[in-house]
């Protein structure tokens, strides 16, 4: 007999490991210490993974898989998934385990360099296999999402009219960059009472992980595959309408607005990306839906999602780790939920810890933009992502963090770095709006810090990024200025730098 290995973020019924299994092989499943607590994860994120296994696990026995499940909180439970397999090894009398190809390069070796045999089956829970990636990269002098996602638009077929895009064009971005306005009537994610089974993680997760950054009530995540289809369907009917105008706009009093939060269910396993790509493609065919929102949905579906996956194997296991640019500052304390006077960052911290959420531009140009223009270190960043998020596996967060955030890849991902002003945050949302410092305000008492940290960030990184032909025109802005601005400029940057060095509040 063998052990079937099925992790937090593999429920899938038709997980390769789970297909794999011949009569008499047992799954094995197990919410161990070392995976709750590699990081500082928020509690919401905890109890989602522990709920959502435990569902899966009653849909397996179900079927009639045999099963050995071990809690958080079972006495004989041995602290990681290595030693989970042993214990249920020696317990068994297995000789193998099987499992899929966890989504860390960690857990890999974990798996890799133990006493057991462990044959690992390829992940075939995406448009795109690892091998199909790296032929598509190789030899190319850039890897950019863009040609990969035409790759899959014409993999998938979706929204394509034969050999062209649907509308005659591939990207619609241009058209999602609106500002979005407070309406009363935008709906919300849907939203799921916790049954017995999450009200019993929940009770495990205050006791044992109650301390950690987040607030684990209201717990309102889907657990269950069904629960993520309704959300799917919600999703479609009520939100992706309107998701393409503003899906890149931010609302202080509305922190979804047309967002779906399906890349939570997504990245459980609980959804398919081609099932939900199908989803919106039908909706947009039906008339319902306007050809920007449906080609940017599905964009970051086939296209983002899928590149920064292959992007995370393709570059190896050291890639978390990379600092291209050498920050070293600390993390501001501020992103633990410490006393800020910028209304943008405090917004998203406090949605952060409230909703174990935030959307790809408030995570972007808010928390990111001011990391990178603070100069710290991108280990420490990544962690903070990988902590906070409810969506957060190492394989699509350490692309997104280490190198679309925050450059420390050098350029693998972007072709520049994605740094502001404060006259993004506030063209793209309500946050400056009543904030203490003055977003027009370069230098003074009341600048906004953005705007100082911004020019800094240029000025100190000049050699590497001044003959970018994307960043050319911002540095003869720069150029243009006397040196005596500069000099203001930079001078008030170092300040805000040094408070941030003594903890005093920004």
């Amino acid at each position: 007999m063998r052990l079937i290995l099925v992790l937090g973020d593999q429920l899938s019924h038709d997980l390769t490991a789970l297909r794999a299994a011949e009569p008499g092989d047992v799954v094995v499943m197990a919410e161990v210490a070392d995976e709750a607590g590699y990081v500082q994860h928020h509690p919401k994120k905890i109890a989602l993974v522990f709920s959502a296994m435990r569902h899966f696990a009653e849909e397996l026995r179900e079927a009639g898989r045999d099963l050995l499940y071990t809690r958080s909180d079972d006495p004989g439970n041995a602290g990681s998934i290595m030693s989970e397999l042993i214990r249920r090894a020696e317990e068994t009398g297995a000789g193998e385990v099987i499992a899929t190809r966890p989504g860390e390069w960690r857990l890999i070796a974990a798996l890799e360099d133990g006493p057991l045999k462990v044959t690992l089956l390829p992940d075939d829970r995406f448009v795109c296999s690892l091998e199909e990636f790296d032929a598509w990269a190789e030899g190319r002098k850039e890897l950019r999402m863009e040609w990969f996602y035409r790759e899959m638009r014409r993999k998938t077929g979706l929204m394509m009219d034969g050999d062209k895009p649907a509308g005659g064009k591939w990207n619609y971005d241009h058209d999602n960059r609106k500002r979005a306005e407070p309406d009363m009537f935008r709906a919300k994610p849907m939203q799921f009472t916790p049954d017995d089974i999450t009200q019993e993680v929940l009770d495990v997760v205050e006791a044992r992980f109650g301390d950690n950054f987040g607030e684990l009530h209201p717990f309102w995540f889907g657990v269950t595959r069904r629960q993520a289809l309704r959300a799917l369907d919600h999703f479609v009917k009520y939100s992706l309408p309107g998701f393409g105008d503003v899906q890149d706009a931010m609302l202080r009093d509305d922190r979804f607005l047309n967002h779906s939060l399906l890349s939570i269910y997504l990245n459980l396993g609980l959804l398919g990306p081609l099932e939900v790509c199908e989803r919106v493609e039908k909706a947009w065919q039906a008339g319902g839906v306007p050809i920007n929102a449906a080609e940017g949905f599905i964009r970051q579906i086939i296209g983002w999602r899928e590149f920064v996956r292959g992007v995370y194997f393709r570059e190896g296991p050291d890639y978390a780790q990379r600092n291209a640019l050498n920050h070293q500052r600390k993390l501001p304390a501020l992103y633990w939920g410490g006393e800020t006077n910028m209304a943008c960052l405090r917004a998203a911290v406090d949605q952060t810890r409230e909703e174990a959420y935030a959307h790809h531009i408030q995570r972007l140009m808010v928390t990111g933009n001011f990391a990178l223009l603070a100069g710290v270190n991108p280990a420490e960043v990544h962690e903070w992502y990988l902590a906070v998020y409810a969506d957060a596996f190492e394989w699509v967060e350490a692309p997104n963090t280490v190198g679309m955030s925050q450059f420390a890849d050098g350029g693998v991902v972007g072709s520049k770095p994605y740094v502001s002003s404060g006259n993004y945050i506030n063209k793209m949302s309500d946050y400056c709006v009543g904030c203490s410092h003055d977003v027009k305000a370069r230098t003074g008492p009341k600048a906004c810090p953005f705007n100082p940290l911004y020019w800094h960030f240029l000025n100190r990184h000049r050699d590497r990024f001044a003959k970018n032909p994307r960043m050319a025109n911002i540095y003869r802005t720069w150029e243009r200025m006397k040196a005596v601005e500069q000099s203001r400029i930079l001078k008030e940057a170092e300040a805000i730098l040094d408070r941030l060095s003594t903890e005093e509040v920004v």
